[in-house]
């Protein structure tokens, strides 16, 4: 597997990552997305999107504010539970968390570490022009508790009967002591969370069954089988609202790592909001004339981990003419560009048509338009950032009006005419998701 020192330099030459305020030094935990990292995250999302909740009837979206009434943090425990043990170096100041150190010493100098103290790891903020206790409010540290205190508002307006869902997608904010792994553990990140509401005796076994179904999500879009396992959390190690928990995990060059998280969370959410709002947040069941809390199911994936993990398991480097070609072998579903168009010429006919197919070819793809250095250097260039399709205009496009095809893992390439060019390169892709 690709170390993440080749594949951050990688992304940031094409543009797919870059550090956060970088021309003023950085800041640790933060990064931007470039051209080709933020159309690879919206592909993640939306195939999250498509899968969770276009493809389903009982499920619904939904976008809550990021900042929230603070006493939804004191209810949901955050304010008491969410903390982490912090020690520092007395030598080299370094801050780690007590909980992943492998020794007791630093891993930076080697200098003797503090006593651990408790740190909340919520970024605090003030709402409003004067800085005070009273306008104290938080940066959300989960999209999840802006669905659960919209629970009735949902379930009002979408007249959902249970079993169904609320999906998010959204900014979450952690104030992590040792961020790192690249972009893995960020400060700023995005999450795709889904709060599936069930019958109490009902919750273990959708438990089960969300736990197999997002797990073969990710090996249906392109990562390998040896590289993700699943982890079931023992009781004692067990989140304080947490019937169970079973986490995908994947396999990186830093280790296995917490892709996603599947939490049975039983009625907590629901009964700590109800008793601290003192609004009515249960389900009334028509056939049985009866008000419960329904128990809930959460599917909880990082966006950024889940682009950082699509792209180490594409990237392939493969012997090519007495070099090495670098190749992203994303699923076409990921791939930031679909169809690259490359002309083979700078003259001006060929320059024309080769417009006027990319322009066509926009209302379909994302494409890429590419005229600059060899036919070679271009091929590889679309190579390196995950291209499926290549689409070569030369001199004979103007006279049979056809064009070569290439394809990005085989490197075949066959004659296709221009007529027929949006539609094959649609059944090309289709084929390409289905393999």
């Amino acid at each position: 597997m690709v170390d993440l020192d080749t594949l951050s330099s990688l992304c940031k030459r094409r543009g797919f990552m870059f550090p956060g305020s970088e021309i003023y030094g950085g800041i640790s935990g933060f990064w931007d997305y470039g051209p080709l990292g933020v159309e690879l995250k919206r592909n993640v999302k939306d195939e999250w999107w498509r899968s969770m909740v276009q493809q389903r009837e009982e499920i619904v979206g939904m976008d809550s504010a990021i900042v929230m009434n603070p006493r939804v943090w004191e209810a949901s425990g955050h304010l008491k539970n969410f903390i982490e043990p912090l020690v520092d170096c007395k030598d080299c100041k370094m801050r780690w968390r007590e909980d992943q150190l492998e020794t007791e010493s630093c891993p930076n100098c080697g200098g003797q570490l503090t006593e651990a103290r408790w740190f909340n790891t919520m970024f605090k903020t003030y709402v409003g022009p004067v800085e005070d206790e009273s306008s104290v409010a938080y940066l959300r540290p989960e999209t999840a508790q802006g669905i659960f205190v919209n629970f009735r508002n949902v379930l009002t307006t979408s007249r959902k009967k249970l079993p169904f869902g609320i999906a998010q997608v959204g900014k979450a904010f952690r104030n992590e002591i040792t961020p790192g792994r690249y972009f893995f553990r960020s400060r700023e990140f995005e999450q795709m969370e889904l709060e599936y509401f069930v019958r109490p005796e009902e919750g273990e076994a959708c438990y089960r069954d969300w736990i197999s179904q997002r797990h073969q999500w990710y090996l249906d879009l392109g990562i390998r089988a040896e590289n993700l396992r699943l982890f079931e959390h023992p009781q004692e190690s067990l989140a304080h609202y947490s019937k169970g928990t079973t986490d995908v995990e994947y396999k990186g060059p830093f280790g296995w790592g917490e892709l996603e998280g599947i939490a049975y969370r039983g009625d907590f959410d629901l009964k700590v909001h109800g008793e601290h709002s003192g609004e009515e947040l249960s389900y009334f069941d028509e056939p049985t004339k009866t008000h419960f809390l329904p128990h809930i199911v959460e599917p909880s994936a990082g966006v950024d981990r889940s682009v950082l993990c699509f792209l180490l398991d594409s990237y392939h480097e493969e012997p090519d003419k007495g070099g090495t070609r670098v190749v992203l072998k994303l699923d076409s579903r990921l791939a930031p560009v679909k169809v690259a168009i490359l002309p083979l010429s700078r003259k001006a006919p060929l320059v024309e048509l080769a417009h006027k197919i990319a322009a066509d070819l926009r209302k379909h793809f994302m494409t890429s338009y590419d005229d600059a250095q060899s036919i070679g250097r271009r091929y590889r260039r679309q190579d390196e950032i995950g291209t499926p399709y290549c689409v070569t205009i030369d001199f004979e496009s103007l006279e049979d009006h056809a064009v070569t095809v290439r394809d990005r893992d085989s490197m075949n390439q066959i004659r296709v005419s221009t007529e027929q060019l949006a539609a094959t390169l649609q059944a090309k892709l289709t084929d390409h998701n289905s393999t």
